[in-house]
């Protein structure tokens, strides 16, 4: 879980504050454990690494993220 965890902290560093990401999370898939960019606008996926560490990168389109 570590290894994951360190491909995340290296995702979340190179990718927030770019126009469009609003996030990233450590997520599931059929293949294995994977890590999650949510982005507000989908022309930022272009600039988005396919993988991180060995880990694939999953693109999900969101509305974006409010407190409560």
């Amino acid at each position: 879980m570590s290894d994951i965890k360190a491909a995340h902290r290296k995702l979340t560093s190179s990718v927030m504050g770019r126009k469009g990401v609003s996030g990233t999370a450590i997520g599931q898939d059929s293949s294995g454990p994977c890590l999650k960019v949510y982005l507000t606008d989908s022309a930022a996926r272009a600039s988005l690494p396919k993988s991180v560490e060995g880990f694939k990168v999953i693109v999900e389109k969101t509305e974006g993220f409010r407190r409560y």
